[in-house]
């Protein structure tokens, strides 16, 4: 599935209106820190607290998201449930989709980081005019990147670094 502007913008929007705390990272955070290239999905980090998890999916449910998991959407605001998850089915995201082809989006079920620390220093850019929205720091996108590991990350990692001009 690709995604489209449209379908960026369509969740930046959602977020941004409802006041939503999340982060945008992955291919979109790496484009918002500078580097040109395509990225396929939507990887965001949900502020963890169950009452903004819960806002967050209520957000992505009215903009017409679907989860691919066969369970109800607001199973992702459960702390358990997305421990149970990790443990149990190794999985790292909460996938959803859109029936109108506006994209995947990927919810990380544990925050990576601290998450209130990275909210504070997050990096704010425009994705449409008018519509900011909050991507992780460098710093910590250069830190998620290198623990993935897998070649395409470490090749983000080496270009961010050049463009930013350090190694």
């Amino acid at each position: 599935m690709s995604l489209s502007v449209a379908g960026i913008t369509h969740i930046a929007r959602g977020f941004y209106e409802a006041q939503a705390r999340v982060l945008f990272v992955g291919g979109l955070a790496v484009i918002a820190h500078g580097l040109v290239r395509l990225t396929t999905d939507i990887d965001v980090v949900v502020d963890p607290q169950p009452a903004r998890a819960r806002a967050c999916i209520r957000i992505l449910e009215e903009l017409g998201y679907k989860p691919r998991a066969p369970v109800p959407f607001q199973d992702f605001a459960d702390p358990q449930l997305r421990k149970r998850w990790r443990e149990e089915k190794n999985m790292v995201v909460f996938s959803a989709w859109h029936p109108q082809g506006l994209g995947e989006i990927d919810l990380f079920l544990e925050a990576p980081f601290d998450f209130e620390a990275a909210w504070q220093q997050a990096h704010w850019a425009e994705v449409a005019p008018g519509c900011p929205a909050p991507f992780v720091d460098f710093d910590r996108l250069i830190a998620m990147k290198r623990a993935a590991g897998r070649p395409k990350d470490l090749e983000d990692v080496d270009l961010l670094l050049q463009i930013r001009g350090s190694t």
